[in-house]
């Protein structure tokens, strides 16, 4: 296969997968539940909670003006795609985990992009506690969007490791790491 068609449809394939798991679990949420009701799953730790978050993550401006909203969010998301496609394009074709994760952060910022664009707000429900401690609800396009991030700063903080200049160090003669002065090596 060639190698950059198996690259493209890295980023396709995984992104479509994403967008289409993500609005097919928000749908079937509203379809069967009313907003705010909630379904305990694990007792204590888990509920399937339908809400909708007008903000942004944690529910930033929510309390906004609606179109401003609109704007912000679509041009936000449009913006990210864009610079999204550029590191993607520029990965190092072997590099099958990073495209992996970009994959994931771009299926997830779109699924968002269509909740905003259909209801002006985004479709959460996954709801995680402990006692009255809740994290923010959130959805498959958050998660996806969180594990791609997280994956992506790991391989970029290996790959710094990897990258690290070996220090030159002087020999006997003086000369780092036993190179003749003179030579085209010189220091």
């Amino acid at each position: 296969m060639n190698n950059g068609f198996q690259r493209w449809s890295i980023l396709l394939g995984v992104g479509f997968g994403i967008v289409v798991l993500d609005q097919i679990t928000k749908a079937l949420v509203m379809h069967t539940m009313h907003l705010h009701e909630s379904i305990p799953v694990i007792a204590g730790f888990f509920n399937l909670t339908y809400i909708r978050n007008p903000g942004a993550a944690f529910g930033m401006f929510a309390t906004t003006n609606s179109a401003f909203r609109l704007i912000f969010f679509a041009g936000t998301s449009i913006f990210a795609l864009g610079l999204l496609g550029t590191i993607f394009y520029r990965m190092h074709p072997a590099d099958v985990c990073g495209q992996l994760s970009v994959s994931a952060i771009f299926g997830g910022a779109i699924g968002n992009l269509l909740d905003r664009l259909q209801y002006g707000e985004v479709v959460d429900f996954l709801d995680f506690y402990v006692g009255g401690h809740h994290w923010p609800a959130f959805n498959v396009a958050d998660s996806a969007i969180t594990v791609g991030v997280v994956s992506l700063l790991i391989l970029f903080a290996m790959d710094n490791k990897k990258e690290q200049p070996v220090p030159a160090v002087p020999t006997e003669e003086g000369t780092p790491n036993g190179i003749e002065k003179g030579t085209k090596h010189d220091l």
